[in-house]
């Protein structure tokens, strides 16, 4: 499956670009890449029939909440949440099917199944996309609190997305986990988000950070309803 430059909303604000899971390219053990992906379950990705989980948003005065099945292998979605004007909706789709004309409601759900997905797995699409410039500076002060981690930085080209230029900054630990990072929508010298990355529990053989902090800007975004099924079970395995 050939890469596709997708974006990723907050809100339809915040984006971020997801390429499709088959797009791994060939990378060195010792690739800074993979380190962070590996420290997240990579090599037991495959393991994964779907992935349930709801995305929880509290920002200000709005409070939100979307739940996911992600068929992986089908890369089929269903989506049980609200539209725009508050109303529910549920949808399922193949995001195959995408490349046609899709109805503008589609178009959007999966915008937000792209950024919810991208918050829970971003470790993972270090690898996965072919496009980004990865990276390590170095120690650095951490941005959030006291404190130093190794500053890797991943660069979006100038073009292509509905945001060409992104950025981020993750401020990795020595255990090649995010403790931190850093969003630049556009490539702006100034943060659009800096938040935590903490709440870290297994999901099967994946580890998974459940929560997401900026404290400054009152934005909280977390994870619940978290599970997995495995090649060969029918069983949901939770978030522990």
């Amino acid at each position: 499956m050939r890469a596709r430059h997708k974006c990723f909303s907050l809100v339809s604000l915040l984006l971020i670009c997801l390429a499709a899971p088959g797009a791994a390219r060939a990378q060195t053990s010792g690739d800074i890449r993979q380190q962070i992906a590996q420290a997240y379950g990579l090599a037991s990705f495959a393991q994964v029939e779907e992935l349930r989980f709801t995305f929880n948003l509290h920002w200000g005065k709005v409070n939100m909440a979307r739940s996911w099945v992600w068929e992986v292998k089908k890369d089929r979605v269903s989506f049980k949440g609200t539209d725009k004007q508050g109303k529910p909706v549920e949808l399922n789709y193949l995001r195959s099917e995408l490349s046609g004309q899709p109805a503008q409601q589609l178009k959007d759900t999966d915008g937000d199944f792209i950024n919810d997905q991208y918050w829970l797995i971003f470790p993972f699409h270090l690898v996965w996309d072919t496009a980004p410039k990865v990276e390590d500076t170095g120690m650095h002060k951490l941005p959030i609190g006291a404190g130093s981690a190794r500053r890797v930085v991943v660069s979006y080209p100038a073009s292509g997305g509905y945001t060409p230029g992104d950025s981020y900054e993750l401020f990795v630990g020595g255990n090649n986990r995010i403790v931190q990072w850093i969003y630049h929508r556009g490539g702006t010298a100034k943060p659009t988000l800096t938040a935590t990355w903490e709440g870290y529990r297994q999901l099967g053989p994946l580890t998974v950070s459940l929560d997401h902090k900026d404290a400054a800007r009152d934005i909280r975004i977390w994870f619940t309803d978290l599970a997995v099924k495995l090649g060969g079970s029918d069983q949901w395995l939770a978030a522990k």
